[in-house]
Parts: structure tokens; C-alpha cells; sequence
């Protein structure tokens, strides 16, 4: 399974349709990601994409008005009101992750580029459990993790206001398997920022081996970055690979539209 595949002959309304969507779902299946480069897909047709290749979610708040299948992925409070949160995006994640049903897949289509910064880089953590040698693999094996908002955001605010932790605290946390394993015998690493202690371990333990395992799944052999150009289409495998943004300032004009299609297989 390689990491990432690039298309270029696609483009405007000519992804609602269903050819192209299968064949989408097909390299997702293969690549983890599928970069559209030039795609140029105005709102309408990537939510209509979207709806071919799953179950679009529709998330409370933070969406266009207009296209409420829509989030907009900006730093900039004036365009997205959950803008604060999206600093922790610069943090290897998956979308999710204390769902009892971590999201299936995300598009996101570059409607403006940040002039430094920005790019997004993914892990396929299909292809870093694969390598692993088998001592660690049996080593990990039965081994469960407690995802939460505040593992998260506790990267970017190291000593929160009781009143910061307390808004974390809303959000349930998820205890999940490390190792993944779908019905079809595929294993990924559940994995990333959201992952704050393992069950049965001291915290200084849970931190070194989900640290040591995040380096592990990162390492160049194992990642993919994609540099944005205006127009660009990026889909990816939400439950298989990891991502994250390249610093960039608040104050850029980095706009990307996010569609986030509703996960279909519970954590096993």
C-alpha cells in the first residue's frame, strides 16, 4: 500500500458522478489519500462528492449558513467561530477520535493558500503497523487508550484555566482499542493527539510507548505532504491515517471548505 495518489484530469462539476466517486472510494482503499490537483469544485458539487462517497455530517456549529455540510477550515474567528480549536490541527490526529464511531473519511477543497505554512501532511498508520516488528505488535496487542478533547488542547495550553479545563470536560472522552482491526483483518494504530494515557500503565509509561508510536508512524516512509494551490481537492481515509497543518499565522487567508462523511465501523 503506497502512501498517496495524485489526479490532475478532474475537474468542476465533473466529480458528481459516480465513476468517479467509486473509483475515489477504490484509491482510498489503496493510497489512504487522493490528491485532485486543479479540481476547482465550487460548494454544491463537493457536498453532492461528498454524499457519493458516504453519509455527510452535519456539525452543530461552526458551518457556512449557506451550506451548513460545510465547515470552514481558517484560523480566522470572523469566518469560523470553532476557529481557536483548529490550533491543535498543527498535532498529528484523526478527526473523531473520542466517537464511539471515529469519522469515515474527510474532503477538504483549497478555496485560499497560506503565503508560509500550511501544507498537510498524513501518516498512513496501515502501512506503520504493518512494519512493526512482531515482538511490539504482540506487545501491543490487547492494549486500550482514553481519547479525550483535553489530551488535545493540552498541547497548546500547557497550564489551562480551570474555567479552559471545565469547557474541555464537555466533551466525552473515549476509551478505544490501540490497534484497530477491521472486519477484513486490516490493522491501523488509533493513535495522535487526542490519545492521553493507555489503560493499565503509570502516566509516564502510556506517554513514552504513544509517543514512541507516533514517531514510529511518522517517519518519512510513512507520510505524505501535500502543498496547497487554490483549487485543489484533498480526500482522506480518516480512520487509517493521521494528519496535520504546517504552522502558519493566525492572520493568513488560509481558507480551505470541509465536508466530514459520518464513520461507518465502530473501533474493534
Amino acid at each position: 500500500m503506497s502512501i498517496g495518489l495524485e489526479i490532475s484530469d478532474i475537474s468542476g462539476h465533473a466529480f458528481v458522478d459516480r465513476d468517479v466517486a467509486n473509483e475515489c472510494l477504490t484509491a482510498l482503499e489503496k493510497h489512504g489519500v487522493v490528491i485532485y490537483r486543479g479540481a476547482h469544485i465550487d460548494d454544491a458539487d463537493l457536498i453532492e462528492f461528498s454524499r457519493m462517497l458516504g453519509e455527510v455530517v452535519v456539525a452543530a456549529k461552526g458551518n457556512l449558513p449557506e451550506h451548513p455540510e460545510i465547515a470552514p477550515v481558517t484560523l480566522d474567528p470572523t469566518r469560523n467561530e470553532l476557529a481557536a480549536y483548529l490550533h491543535s490541527t498543527f498535532f498529528w490526529h484523526i478527526d473523531g477520535a473520542q466517537d464511539l464511531i471515529p469519522q469515515k473519511g474527510t474532503l477538504l477543497a483549497a478555496r485560499e493558500v497560506a503565503e508560509q505554512g500550511g501544507d498537510t501532511e498524513f501518516a498512513n498508520t496501515y502501512v506503520a503497523y504493518d512494519a512493526l516488528p512482531e515482538d511490539e505488535k504482540a506487545a501491543i496487542a490487547d492494549l486500550r487508550v482514553i481519547h479525550s478533547i483535553a489530551a488535545s488542547q493540552i498541547l497548546m495550553y500547557p497550564n489551562p484555566s480551570e474555567k479552559l479545563r471545565a469547557a474541555w470536560a464537555t466533551v466525552p472522552t473515549r476509551e478505544h482499542p490501540l490497534v484497530w482491526t477491521r472486519p477484513n483483518g486490516r490493522k491501523s494504530l488509533l493513535i495522535g493527539a487526542s490519545a492521553g494515557e493507555v489503560v493499565g500503565m503509570s502516566p509516564e509509561e502510556g506517554r513514552e510507548l504513544l509517543d514512541h508510536l507516533l514517531d514510529w508512524c511518522t517517519q518519512p516512509r510513512f507520510v505524505r505532504r501535500h502543498h496547497w494551490s487554490v483549487g485543489d481537492l484533498v480526500v482522506w481515509d480518516n480512520t487509517g491515517m493521521l494528519h496535520r497543518a504546517e504552522r502558519y499565522e493566525a492572520t493568513s487567508r488560509r481558507l480551505l471548505h470541509r465536508t466530514t462523511l459520518a464513520g461507518e465501523q465502530a473501533v474493534a
